[in-house]
This record gives structure tokens, C-alpha cells and sequence, in this order.
């Protein structure tokens, strides 16, 4: 007998699951026209793209996870809450963001990713110049990249990377900006884990600078 977990990967799955040939026609995914298109890089357990899709039904959200637990996990949360919303690329998200159009997402989502401390391991970090490069082709004019970390280093990182590009702004204005969530920010298991274990995260948003 197959458990809940395995009928979810086996028939919700291809429901919802998103195939490189339909990726270049990204709004023809969904059984809707949506009002904006939003990207989440490695949903981890999906609780905050659930929370998103169920907070904002009129928009698409594409969600991009390669670890089949989180995969489940999303499965499960839009078969609970009935969620329609949302598709899914199981896998690395970088051949996925080739075959996406330009300009589809007002909003991208990078939410504590893996760290990859040892700095031989350097170049598997999504933040990094060759995914920024995709991202600032993928995003409108004034879309909003959100990364969160409660890795002192991995934040030092992410600023450095994006301080490096003429197309994204860092939009905190002061301390709050970093130290506290957007008021569209649900609290996760794993960010409520974090702060009582002393490890807050941080918080960061940049705007993607009109083009010329």
C-alpha cells in the first residue's frame, strides 16, 4: 500500500509539475491568466509559498525545490488547503531559469539557502553573479528580489554579490528594514526554530532597476 507521502509525488505531482518545453510560455501553466508571475528558489518545506499562493490567489507562483521531502511537503500543504496556484519544478533551478522568458516575475524569492560555507564549495551558492545574471534578464522593471538567511556570512555574501550589480538597489532604508520581516512574511517553523536558538535572520530586498 502506498503512503500519503508517495500518491502525492505520484498523481498530485504531474498535476502540477512544470516541463521545460511549457516553460517558455510560462502564464499557460495555470488554469488562470494570472495578474503577476512570482518565483521561489528552493521552498524548502513550501510553508511560505503555501502561505503566499493562499494569500494571493490571483497570482501565479512558480516554486523550485530539488529535495524531494520539500517536495512532498509543498504536495501536501496544496492538497490540504486545496491550492491551485502554484506549479513546481522539482529539480535545480538553473535549467529552468534558461528556458523562462524575460521579464515575467514581479517577485523572487530566495529563503535560506544552503550556505555552502567551505569556500571551495564557493560556486554552488544560487546567490551568485551567473544566477543574478538570469534573475535581472527573468524580473520586471522594480521587481523585488527578497533573500533571508540566518547566516551572518551567507548575508555578508549576498550583499557583496549584489553590491557588485548596476541593476538591483538594496532597499533598506535603516536597521529595520533587515531586522524585521516585510508585513507579507509569514513566520516558519524554521525562522521561529532559529531566532530562539539565537540565530535571527535577516532580511534583505532589492529592487530590480528599471531598464534603459
Amino acid at each position: 500500500m502506498r503512503s500519503g507521502r508517495q500518491r502525492l509525488l505520484d498523481e498530485l505531482l504531474p498535476e502540477v509539475a512544470i516541463e521545460l518545453e511549457t516553460a517558455a510560455t510560462p502564464n499557460a501553466l495555470f488554469d488562470f491568466q494570472p495578474k503577476e508571475l512570482w518565483l521561489e528558489i528552493g521552498f524548502g518545506g513550501g510553508e511560505h509559498i503555501a502561505w503566499q499562493a493562499a494569500a494571493n490567489p490571483e497570482i501565479g507562483l512558480i516554486g523550485a525545490e530539488p529535495f524531494v521531502n520539500g517536495v512532498a511537503s509543498l504536495l501536501g500543504h496544496i492538497d490540504r488547503e486545496k491550492i491551485s496556484n502554484i506549479r513546481v519544478w522539482a529539480d535545480d533551478v538553473r535549467p529552468l531559469l534558461d528556458a523562462l522568458p524575460d521579464a515575467i516575475f514581479t517577485r523572487v524569492f530566495i529563503l535560506h539557502p544552503d550556505p555552502w560555507p567551505k569556500r571551495r564549495h564557493a560556486n554552488r551558492r544560487i546567490v551568485s553573479q551567473p544566477a543574478l545574471d538570469s534573475l535581472a534578464r527573468l524580473m520586471t522593471d522594480n521587481g523585488l528580489l527578497r533573500v533571508a538567511s540566518d547566516v551572518p556570512s551567507y548575508v555578508d555574501w549576498t550583499l557583496f554579490q549584489l553590491g557588485q550589480r548596476q541593476d538591483f538597489a538594496w532597499t533598506a532604508r535603516c536597521p529595520a528594514d533587515w531586522r524585521n520581516p516585510p508585513a507579507d512574511w509569514p513566520a516558519t517553523r524554521y525562522e521561529t526554530k532559529t531566532s530562539s536558538e539565537g540565530r535571527p535572520p535577516t532580511y534583505l530586498q532589492f529592487r530590480r532597476y528599471p531598464r534603459d
